[in-house]
């Protein structure tokens, strides 16, 4: 008898274990297997919010298919206690194990709400916009001049949240004051700058920064950024350029990132420049001599006048020989990478010829037909006329 219980006691210890393996092999595939979504969502996680409340979050979005095994695959994994604060994209067919890791990794959110602040060359412009997880991609909400307009009350309430991305983006061509004067307008930054940074020392980029950020100290990672940029193409710039120092490149850059915005004729610019420099000729380029007299604190608001086109400054290219003493504006990494790596063109001059690009000549007579039709397009179009004929 007694054996015969101990028996069906092993059976059915036997058969409970291998129930019990199937059970974890089940509940391991559900861990690991692909999601159920079907696309993004995006996933808040609050501070302090407790993997329970989180997992019925996600349950309920569709991102996991039981919120019991995401906490069971939790603990096993350790990071049940590792959940990060912020917004998260979750994308389409993600596991469990891909959702604990997207939540556990820490950094910055990646949906959810931002404010990019958006330096530009007339004017800054605060944009608060949200990730649409359907297609990855940002929507504004809402957005102003934080010097021209009042500030709206959808952004107030958004910056009072803790649950935010903030981003300082810098067009190509902005200068070193006007970056810092917009800086001075973002009011979710702090500290004092107590010195502009060099013209052309900044990366025109896209910079992700904290709430409370130090404004010195993120210009001090802009002008690191752009270091390494200007290291890395004189590295590997062509043989025979005329510059004797990484600095004189970048001032080149300057001039080719204020002539051109069309980047896919910025190396032509380029070449243009380092022809006439190879003929002894003169810059004679506008955007310098405007530089002169602004010093690069806003826009001249006019048209250039022939005096001042006679008037010998250091940045008048109309009448100094080579370059002017240091760059009129922060150029990008295309804009130094053409004026390291130019085409090689035999043209001399170049105007604008109404689609935003140039038509470029070899000859002065070649240049004088592209110059009247530029002006007869200005005519046709009531614009002003241009100041310079021999560039933009």
């Amino acid at each position: 008898m007694w054996r015969s219980v101990a028996s069906n006691a092993l059976t059915l210890f036997i058969v409970g274990l291998i129930a019990l393996a199937g059970t974890l092999a089940w509940g391991r595939k559900q861990f690991t297997g692909p999601g159920p979504l079907a696309q993004s969502v995006c996933v808040k996680v609050e501070k302090g919010a407790s993997l329970s409340a989180v997992s019925r979050s996600l349950e309920d979005q569709g991102a996991v298919s039981d919120a019991r095994i995401f906490r069971i695959g939790a603990d096993y994994s350790d990071k049940a206690k590792g959940l990060k604060f912020g917004s998260y994209l979750v994308p389409p067919g993600s596991s469990m194990r891909s959702v604990l890791d997207i939540l556990t990794a820490g950094g910055q959110s990646t949906c959810g709400r931002e404010v990019n602040f958006r330096i530009g060359i007339t004017s800054a412009q605060i944009v608060l916009r949200e990730l649409d997880p359907a297609d990855n991609r940002y929507v504004d909400v809402v957005s102003f001049d934080p010097v021209a307009d009042a500030v709206p009350a959808e952004y107030i309430d958004a910056a009072a949240g803790d649950d935010l991305r903030w981003r300082i983006t810098l067009a190509e061509g902005v200068t070193s004051w006007q970056v810092v004067e917009s800086l001075k307008r973002a009011d979710f930054l702090e500290g004092t700058v107590a010195v502009v940074p060099p013209e052309g020392a900044l990366a025109p980029d896209s910079y992700e920064v904290d709430k409370g950020g130090d404004r010195a100290a993120l210009l001090t990672a802009m002008q690191d950024s752009q270091k390494v940029i200007l290291a890395e193409l004189w590295d590997d710039r062509a043989e025979g350029l005329p510059y004797k120092t990484p600095e004189e490149a970048l001032i080149m850059a300057s001039i080719v990132e204020k002539e051109t915005g069309v980047a896919e004729e910025r190396k032509q610019v380029a070449s243009v420049f380092l022809n006439r420099i190879a003929q002894g000729m003169k810059l004679q380029t506008d955007p310098t001599v405007i530089y002169g007299l602004t010093k690069g604190e806003g826009a001249l608001g006019r048209g250039l006048r022939q005096s001042e086109l006679r008037r010998e400054t250091p940045y008048n290219t109309y009448v100094i020989d080579g370059l002017p003493p240091t760059p009129i504006a922060n150029p990008g990494k295309l804009s130094i990478e053409a004026a390291l790596n130019p085409d090689t063109t035999p043209f001399i001059f170049f105007v604008a010829d109404g689609s935003g690009g140039h038509a470029f000549a070899t000859t002065l007579e070649e240049h004088n037909v592209n110059v009247a039709a530029w002006r007869k397009l200005e005519a046709a179009q009531g614009a002003e006329g241009a100041t310079g004929v021999q560039g933009d």
